[in-house]
């Protein structure tokens, strides 16, 4: 066997590597000369150190024991979800945070962490001799796209897409069947115009920026000097600090949804493919020891776990490329942000955790 189950310290290695980078180009992204530290770096530091002791807690905590309390623990996030449609606090035009005074947190965040733990819970408590009830799929569904729209009132579209195909692959994985996912594409497709009605203006307008519409001063802006920066970082990259389009300023929120824009310009393509190296690295390892478990609901826990991070690296690579549109989703491990690293840290950890228990006993 390749990959041995319980062989998890070069997934921590791998994903310590990341976050280092992602530290560096969180500096590199927002230094100001004649300061030493910026405030940024001090909290992305702050956010890396407490979020590995999340994961060391999650790797060793009892993960069937995580898993029945995260169950629960998603009934309370759904009202936090609502809560925050109500009184959360507001930033950059969305209303996706609840102010706790030293920091904010995103429940939709949690609702990523959770989600797993809840359909894994839920269809464990519904099988009947090795199969699941047609409704306990329905009732799954429907809390899925409640959690969906809740964070899509925020407005938040990313993390409702990537929470609601996060769960679809899970339900797959489960055994919803073939038909029920045609059937659905079909639905959609014919209801497409009707859903983009219901966007807002500038989710429409990013939808159409990706189709090429767009003033390149305006509404282009964005899109363009992230390609601006990835293409002069050529083979080899400008060099740290050195990237004109980070460090004068023009390139938008570089610290957080184009961090990997900033590493194509000052790194060039070769960085890029060693940070994208890694990423597939540590998923295909992942990927190969779920498969290697016993336990179906151990390997579909994991797999709920996983699907987010997965979706998030192709998603942030995607559309700081000009492959897909804007939709404001993180690069995990190297995107400033303590809420999106502390849960990455402990879906990763509770991932490892799953690895490192549960290699060979068939029990859930």
């Amino acid at each position: 066997m390749l990959i041995h189950p319980r062989s998890t310290w070069p997934n921590l290695l791998i994903t310590v590597i990341i976050s280092l980078v992602g530290l560096l180009f969180v500096f590199s992204s927002t230094h100001i000369i004649g300061q030493s530290f910026p405030i940024f770096f001090k909290k992305q530091v702050f956010g890396l150190v407490s979020g590995f002791v999340i994961y060391i807690f999650f790797y060793f905590k009892n993960y069937r024991s995580l898993c029945r309390w995260g169950y629960f623990a998603y009934f309370v996030i759904l009202v936090l979800l609502l809560f925050t449609i109500i009184k959360g606090s507001i930033g950059m035009g969305a209303q996706r945070w609840i102010n706790l005074g030293l920091f904010k947190f995103q429940p939709s965040e949690l609702a990523r962490l959770f989600l797993p733990a809840f359909i894994t819970y839920f269809l464990y408590t519904e099988e009947e001799s090795g199969y699941f009830r047609f409704s306990s799929f329905w009732t799954i569904l429907f809390v899925l796209g409640f959690s969906c729209f809740l964070i899509l009132k925020q407005p938040d579209l990313g993390t409702s897409l990537i929470i609601g195909f996060s769960g679809l692959i899970m339900l797959w994985y489960a055994g919803i069947g073939k038909r029920f996912f045609v059937i659905g594409i079909l639905m959609v497709s014919m209801s497409a115009p009707i859903l983009y009605s219901y966007l807002k203006p500038y989710q429409k307008k990013r939808i159409e920026v990706f189709l090429g519409a767009g003033d390149t001063k305006k509404e282009r802006y964005q899109i363009e000097q992230s390609k601006i920066a990835i293409g002069s970082g050529g083979f080899l990259g400008k060099g740290l600090f050195k990237g004109t389009q980070t460090q004068l300023a023009f390139l938008p929120e570089s610290r957080t949804d184009f961090i990997f824009s900033v590493l194509c310009e000052e790194w060039g393509f070769v960085g890029a493919l060693l940070i994208l190296l890694l990423y597939a690295i540590l998923i295909i390892r992942i990927l190969f020891a779920i498969m290697c478990l016993t336990s179906f609901f151990a390997q579909l826990l994991a797999l709920g776990l996983l699907a987010p991070i997965m979706l998030a690296i192709l998603i942030n690579t995607g559309m700081v490329t000009g492959m897909l549109p804007i939709v404001g989703i993180p690069l995990p491990l190297m995107s400033y942000g303590l809420s999106h690293t502390w849960i990455t840290l402990a879906s990763l950890g509770w991932i490892n955790g799953i690895l490192y228990q549960h290699p060979d006993s068939k029990s859930f």
